[in-house]
């Protein structure tokens, strides 16, 4: 296992309420405040903007109706806000769902669908309930950036049918049927259809690069929409293919669904369960990194269970916390989770408002808005990283990717989380037995007093400390060793990290010392590493750490060296 040295301390495990108070009632013991409602009504509105066209799309390329995600966003996204376990989180309909969305509607339709969600948020309540959360977060990193790899890849080909405006009766959820009727459909290809779609990504990207605060999304399907409407130009759009869109969410209703054929739909609530924990945990963690506050992840889980429950009552879908939206919300200077409560506000106000413009936005500006989030989702550098250092990964990565693309998404997650356990048993048993009493799967201990924990206060005259990680730095131990480095109650001058006692470090190892070097560097502090083992140096200089760090042989050098540059 692998142990942190620090000053001795304990920290006392939480109990059961404060694993499970919301952040809205920890931001409200605080003192909330009238300037931090303002701030909270600003990145609000901001982030509904976004949402907005996303929901839809998502929706859409899910084989649902756009309302579908819109009332995602709003009963899912408020509960997720107000019960949830991340001061930050932004919870509505995720891309990394339409692939088990899409089968699942082709399978048992809309209301099947919204029973499989109810019966995901019952399994959600029961993995958070039990403190099964804090497990979650050890799947390998190149299991996640796998994929969402292949998600990326999926819904990529499921947006050409309404980008390139094609002809097609039956377009198959399968991925080799699709390319199949896609191939064959490419003759009947639309011109005006091209256009708006070409347009709109072009508008997208341009504006990403040029004024990134600005929301591009909103502003390409507002372009297209009127575009379409003024010119009258022959193409699909939500009220040819949908009638439009509804001025009000329905009230709660069970769907109507054979209860004989529900057990057919355990393996697919287990599988949006499954995808539910994965994608919403990533998120709160992204969303820590950005802010350095710390999430509950049990919490969290149990939110996200009630959302998906009330979900499928109000004819919405899958819901989940979201990567983009949730940047998006911290950007925007959000306080806490009012933001996302009044985000959902403002979709709800949107479409009091704007549901009869909506019949005019054509179906190519959704799927561009799509095409771009598909780009997105494949993680470029860090997928060349892995490629780069270490073969066993690659494998690891490419069954992941491969079995999500062309089988199945648990398929994929199953697998590779198999050969990730086997890669590291085979490592483990090459490696000299390290003793420690430090756990590796420790409780969750998020922040449950309003205020972050320090694991180290102490820092000494000369503004340097030192931190000793000892054993491999693997993906199970990565959580652990980011916690410990995270919880720094005063920033010092310089860190000295003594690497002399970890013979192994993986992708995710090398993941989480990044952030941290990051972290540190925009604090104004400098960081050395320590007594760092060739192939452990060899695989941190692969996965580019090797700027903005000093490297020295033993930890007396590094402090030396530390003295001379402060």
């Amino acid at each position: 296992m692998t142990s942190i040295a620090d000053s001795g301390n304990t920290v006392r495990a939480p109990s059961f309420s404060e694993m499970f108070t919301p952040k809205l009632v920890t931001v409200w013991r605080e003192g909330y405040t009238l300037a931090n409602l303002r701030s909270d009504a600003i990145a609000g509105l901001t982030v509904a903007v976004v949402a907005l066209p996303l929901s839809m799309a998502i929706a859409i390329g899910s084989g649902a109706k756009p309302e579908n995600g819109l009332y995602t966003s709003i009963v899912g996204g408020f509960l997720i806000s107000a019960l949830g376990g991340s001061r930050f989180q932004i919870g509505g309909p995720a891309a990394a769902f339409i692939t088990l969305v899409a089968t699942t509607t082709e399978a048992f339709g809309l209301q099947g669908l919204m029973i499989a969600t109810m019966m995901a948020g019952l399994l959600l309540l029961a993995v958070g309930y039990l403190r099964l959360g804090t497990y979650i977060k050890y799947i390998p990193h190149p299991v996640t950036i796998g994929f969402t790899a292949g998600i990326g890849v999926i819904i990529f080909a499921g947006q050409l049918h309404d980008f390139l405006g094609l002809k097609i009766d039956r377009e198959p959820a399968a991925f080799l049927p699709k390319l199949a009727v896609l191939w064959s459909a490419i003759p009947t290809y639309n011109v005006a259809t091209l256009a708006i779609g070409a347009a709109c990504v072009a508008i997208i990207l341009s504006m990403r690069k040029l004024a990134p605060r600005f929301p591009g999304l909103i502003v390409a399907i507002g372009l297209a929409a009127l575009v379409t409407w003024g010119f009258s130009l022959p193409v699909e759009t939500i009220g040819t293919r949908f009638g439009g869109v509804p001025g009000l969410p329905p009230l709660p209703a069970w769907p109507d669904f054979p209860l004989a054929r529900v057990p057919e739909l355990v393996p697919v609530a287990i599988a949006f369960a499954m995808l539910g924990s994965v994608e919403s945990l990533l998120s709160a963690v992204v969303a820590d990194g950005m802010t350095g506050r710390r999430h509950r992840s049990n919490c969290e889980l149990v939110a996200q269970g009630y959302a998906n429950i009330a979900c499928g009552l109000f004819g919405g879908i899958c819901a989940t916390g979201t990567i983009a939206r949730t940047a998006t919300n911290i950007r925007s200077n959000a306080h806490g989770p009012v933001s996302g409560m009044l985000h959902s506000v403002f979709l709800l106000l949107f479409m009091l408002l704007a549901a009869p413009l909506m019949k005019h936005i054509p179906l190519a500006a959704l799927a561009a808005v799509l095409l771009t989030v598909a780009w997105g989702m494949v993680e470029k550098s860090q997928i060349a990283a892995i490629l780069r250092h270490d073969r066993g990964e690659t494998a690891v990565l490419a069954a992941t990717f491969f079995l999500t693309v062309f089988r199945d998404l648990t398929e994929g997650i199953a697998v590779g989380v198999t050969l990730g356990s086997i890669l590291f048993m085979h490592r483990m048993a090459q490696l000299v037995e390290v003793t420690t009493h430090q756990q590796i799967i420790d409780q969750d201990q998020g922040d449950y007093s309003g205020r972050e924990r320090t694991a180290y206060e102490g820092v000494d005259e000369s503004g340097v400390l030192v931190y000793r990680i000892a054993g491999p730095f693997f993906f199970g131990a990565a959580g652990a060793v980011s916690e410990v480095l995270e919880r720094i109650g005063q920033t010092p001058r310089a860190f000295i990290l003594d690497l002399s006692a970890v013979p192994f470090i993986d992708a995710t190892g090398v993941e989480a010392l990044g952030a941290f070097v990051k972290k540190a560097k925009k604090a104004g502090a400098k960081v050395l590493l320590a007594g760092v083992a060739p192939g452990v140096a060899r695989t941190l200089q692969h996965g580019e750490l090797s700027d903005g760090v000093a490297w020295c042989d033993t930890v007396e050098a590094a402090r030396a060296r530390a003295l001379l540059a402060i």
